[in-house]
């Protein structure tokens, strides 16, 4: 994870400062919100997080944060028949515009990786009718 902490706000009450991580929780979740995003492609950290019951906010984002700038990068899987261009795109309008709004900050860059392209599973309802099997 490359993350570079940002310098502390300076009000007159005192000092702000956002983690890093925040800034990956808001992208993940940003990133799930999207039709068409089956999930997000995280590393061997994330995986054994999910192995132990935790929930990992920020599976699969990276960020870079400066006092005033922020870069990020989303690794996700897509479900198979959504346009990835355009699935891509709204990640990237969705992630820029919560960050931006939840923290103040600017975002440069937002990066999308599809690691995956993942097919729905397609529930079989047939029910035979043994009844008609003999008689």
């Amino acid at each position: 994870m490359s993350t570079i902490p940002n310098e502390f706000e300076r009000t007159d009450i005192g000092e702000i400062q956002i983690a890093p991580e925040v800034i990956e929780v808001i992208a993940g979740l940003a990133t799930v919100e999207i039709k068409g995003v089956a999930g997000m492609s995280g590393g061997f950290a994330g995986g054994i997080a999910e192995l132990l019951g935790r929930k990992n906010q920020s599976k699969g984002v990276k960020v870079e944060v400066g006092q005033r700038e922020a870069a990020i990068d989303v690794s996700v899987i897509v479900e198979y028949g959504y346009r990835l261009p355009e699935v891509a795109t709204q990640i990237q309008s969705n992630v820029k515009r919560s960050i931006e709004n939840m923290t103040g900050l600017t975002v440069i860059e937002v990066n999308v990786h599809i690691h995956d392209v993942i097919f729905k599973a397609v529930e079989k309802n047939e029910e035979i009718d043994y009844s008609q099997r003999v008689k």
